[in-house]
């Protein structure tokens, strides 16, 4: 009976891993969720001591929780329920084939006291903790080398209390790089969902080294102000889905990378195969989706439709620098809203921020085949900031129906460009940028990424087509 029920069960798992694919050049990111997979062993948080009252720490709780239930593993895994409670606790580590499970009501909250949250070694594409030298502190919820992980709930909430974390970073009180919310590397079949993220202490869900993760109908909140409150970190990550997500933080919404100079064009572990779908957020002081700067590993093959972004700074933007190396290419954005943005796209080829003195300057980053389609803004300070990196053009750099109504007091070019090419279609302001200026249609269709898959209808000529102003 249990050889058979295990069979059913690995059969499930293949499903669902067999779900990914992609369909006409674009990730398909329709799946059978695992979340719903019955768990043959469940228990609660309570079961092992944990009392949910906001001030007992529950670490020990969660860690023997989870060791008891790793003994079900090769069983058809097993199902750690946290009921409605405020549940304090330190940082623990996930198992494989697991569901954590937040109930309606249940709050895991963050420890304030930075003991309780360990110093590991820094992730070898970084070669040092991201804002300081040296190693970092490990993340709220923990996992790697895992298969088959599952967090979701009813809704529940996740709170890093992270506060006390920006006061130490803005008063140059951190001996290490602040922690995450969750961090799960080097794992498989990852699923996030139906929860609730509060004031991450850096960034707040980072996958990162990891295959087949779906992040799904998450609201993400932390203030406006609070430094470094990423989102979604896809790091050096392949077949990621990003969907339904409401985020409103201090920094980029969603912010792709892979890797940091030399650290990350040694281990060479690129991020790839990301779909980006119905995102809506704010954020005063970055980006609703950025690429880089962290991209020396590659990024290639990113699909993001349907973005609203609104009372923020930048819409769009691709981060890089000389000495990063690696690639961005085959982008493809289509469906963007933008309300009262300061900056609707945005490159920028000197960022800067280099994790030493070691990296080689010469190393420069191939970007290409970027193509926006469909972008619709009102409110907006500049249509485009477009900064390449000279001897590195930024090159077939697509716009296709875009339409931003910049703000009549502006007192900037509404498109400024250096170092960047590519084509233009039905842009207004119109592109002033010689190099940008060459219509796509009827010649450079090919060399705009996505294009060739929408089966356009330019046989009448260059005249706006009717399926470009349904969207």
């Amino acid at each position: 009976m249990k050889r058979s029920f295990l069979l059913l069960y690995v059969l499930l798992v293949q499903s669902f891993y067999g779900a990914w694919c992609s369909v006409g050049g674009s990730l398909h990111c329709e799946y059978s969720s695992l979340a719903s997979l019955h768990r043959p062993h469940s228990v609660s948080i309570t079961e092992f001591g944990a009392v949910g009252d906001g001030v007992t720490l529950n670490t020990k709780a969660f860690q023997n929780a989870l060791f008891y239930l790793n003994s079900f593993s090769d069983k058809g895994g097993a199902k750690l329920f946290v009921p409605a409670g405020q549940w304090l606790t330190g940082s623990f580590d996930l198992i494989s084939h697991l569901t954590l499970w937040l109930d309606k009501g249940a709050t895991i909250l963050g420890s304030t006291s930075s003991e309780n949250w360990p110093v590991v070694d820094p992730l070898p594409s970084y070669g040092r903790g991201r804002e300081l030298p040296g190693r970092r502190h490990r993340s709220l919820i923990y996992g790697q080398n895992l298969t088959d992980v599952v967090i979701t709930g009813e809704n529940g909430t996740i709170d890093g209390q992270g506060s006390v974390w920006w006061d130490w970073f803005r008063n140059g009180e951190l001996n290490y790089t602040r922690p995450h919310l969750v961090e799960l590397m080097n794992s498989t079949g990852l699923i996030i969902s139906n929860l609730t993220f509060l004031n991450s202490p850096f960034w707040n869900i980072h996958p990162v080294y990891c295959r087949d993760v779906v992040v799904k109908n998450l609201t993400i909140l932390a203030p406006l102000e609070s430094p470094n409150t990423d989102g979604v970190d896809p790091d050096s990550s392949t077949n990621v889905c990003i969907e339904d997500c409401y985020i409103v933080t201090g920094d980029d919404l969603v912010s792709i990378k892979s890797g940091w100079d030399e650290y990350g064009i040694s281990y060479a572990r690129p991020s790839s195969k990301i779909k980006i779908n119905r995102l809506t957020g704010q954020t005063t002081s970055s980006s609703g989706i950025a690429i880089g700067s962290e991209m020396s590993g590659g990024v290639s093959e990113i699909y993001i439709k349907d973005l609203h972004l609104f009372n923020s700074n930048t819409g769009i933007r691709i981060k890089t620098s000389p000495g990063r190396g690696g690639y961005v290419r085959n982008v493809h954005i289509l469906n963007v809203k933008l309300d009262n943005v300061k900056k609707a796209i945005r490159f920028t080829g000197k960022y800067g921020e280099h994790p030493d003195e070691k990296f080689d300057p010469k190393a420069l980053p191939a970007i290409e085949k970027i193509t926006f389609e469909n972008v619709n803004g009102d409110g907006i300070g500049v249509a485009g900031l477009l900064e390449g990196i000279a001897g590195d053009e930024f090159k077939n750099i697509c716009f296709l129906n875009v339409t931003l109504r910049v703000k009549k007091n502006s007192k900037k070019s509404p498109w400024e460009c250096s170092n960047v090419r590519g084509y233009s279609q039905w842009v207004s302001p119109e592109i002033t940028c010689d190099s940008l200026k060459e219509s796509i249609f009827p010649e450079h269709q090919s060399d705009c990424f996505g294009l060739s898959e929408n089966n356009l209808d330019i046989s009448s000529g260059l005249s706006r087509s009717p399926w470009l102003l349904s969207w």
